[in-house]
């Protein structure tokens, strides 16, 4: 049984021919013996030993992936049974806010690491997406800080960058346990792989393959610009893109790496990259500022960029594609926020350390696609990515 209470202040089918027609052809005229026809017998028994091969391959995987199901389930069977009946209290601080895709995914896959076990679930919404000053996420950090010290739970989910920096940091080494999901940061940098009470799973981005995607899409791309917003996370980001492209990315030039503060300033780099580069990814897109000095919402930066740029675009996080961008490989968040809760429910029901897990990536990527950017820039994606990938039609904008 699950309570829910929301804190948030801020308001390829292949074909295959038969026939092998007759092993024995008519008799020689004349002599009435039967002749055998060696190049159909040979292909037939080269078929059946396929055939026969290809079910031993399938049987290969799928003990393989019997094997590791029934790990899993013989471990969630060994939790179950573990778990006596306790209620127990687990508040959730994400960075950012609800509703939103990658926040509503994370804690989704949290909570199906829960089931059959009784759990108050206590949210509260730090909002610093469309609210990115440091003042406003000082402020919201110290009063999920006093929530935890007035609510006292058995454990703290914290998702994404932010709140490790104005929250987590605060508790390393106390008796509260801190699993946290969707970091893009080094866990050594903000203390973690030394604390005895933090645990959790990094998220890394899909950057080459998603690059790659486009390039399949259209195989024209040779120059890539790079831009984003200013958030903390993302100079990181960018070192690893930088580091692997030059490994794994031949022919492949990228022309710019731009960090933007201003939403004029992200304008004109848009119109620049028209000239010097065939394609752009998109990595912050949240904090912008206008001319007042307030951020701009993503939904109208994707709004702009999709009427004003003419350039196939790619991100790594599904949301951007309903919002615009053409094509992503993206982070799961229900992978993350699963995983994060299966370490969760091992210390709550089982008593395991937080440092006994090793802090790892996910790896799990999925296509999706935007078909109607696709149509707006005149691209044909081919129908083996369409069977493959999550398809979007429409811009979330437009629905709002």
């Amino acid at each position: 049984m699950e309570e829910v209470q929301v804190v948030n202040d801020s308001g390829g089918v292949s074909e295959s021919g038969s026939g092998m027609g007759g092993a024995l052809s008519e008799g020689e005229v004349g002599t009435g013996k039967p002749r055998i026809n060696w190049g159909l017998w040979v292909g037939g028994l080269v078929l059946v030993l396929v055939v026969v091969m290809g079910a031993v391959m399938a049987w290969v995987k799928l003990s393989g992936l019997a094997v590791v199901e029934e790990e899993k389930m013989a471990a969630s069977k060994e939790t179950s049974q573990e778990y006596t009946g306790e209620k127990y209290k687990i508040l959730h601080i994400m960075s950012y806010h609800t509703p939103w895709k990658w926040t509503e995914e994370q804690i989704d896959g949290f909570m199906a690491a829960f089931e059959g076990i009784d759990v108050e679930l206590k949210v509260f919404e730090m909002d610093t997406k469309r609210n990115s000053s440091k003042d406003w996420m000082e402020a919201k950090g110290k009063e999920a800080r006093e929530l935890i010290e007035s609510w006292q739970p058995n454990l703290v989910y914290v998702n994404d960058d932010n709140v490790q920096t104005y929250v987590t940091k605060y508790y390393l080494d106390s008796e509260i346990p801190f699993v946290f999901s969707g970091v893009n940061g080094n866990p050594e940098e903000y203390g973690f792989t030394e604390s005895e009470n933090v645990a959790g799973v990094l998220e890394e981005e899909h950057a080459i393959q998603t690059v790659r995607l486009l390039t399949q899409i259209d195989p024209s791309i040779e120059r890539v610009a790079v831009i984003t917003d200013d958030g903390e996370t993302w100079p990181r980001t960018i070192a690893r893109i930088k580091e692997r492209s030059v490994r794994e990315l031949r022919g492949i030039n990228f022309v710019a790496y731009d960090i933007v503060k201003t939403f004029a300033k992200y304008q004109e780099k848009i119109e620049e990259y028209q000239t010097s580069a065939d394609a752009i990814v998109h990595i912050g897109i949240f904090s912008f500022r206008d001319a007042e000095g307030n951020n701009v919402a993503m939904e109208d930066v994707m709004k702009w960029t999709v009427e004003n740029s003419k350039l196939p675009d790619g991100s790594f996080w599904s949301d951007r594609v309903d919002l615009g961008n053409l094509a992503a490989v993206t982070v799961s968040g229900y992978d993350q926020g699963q995983a994060a809760g299966l370490m969760a429910r091992d210390i709550l029901v089982r008593g395991m350390s937080p440092k006994s897990f090793p802090m790892e990536i996910t790896s799990k990527g999925s296509v999706v696609l935007n078909l109607t950017r696709a149509n707006d820039l005149g691209l044909q994606i081919d129908t083996r990515l369409l069977s493959v990938g999550d398809v979007v039609e429409g811009y979330r904008w437009e629905q709002e």
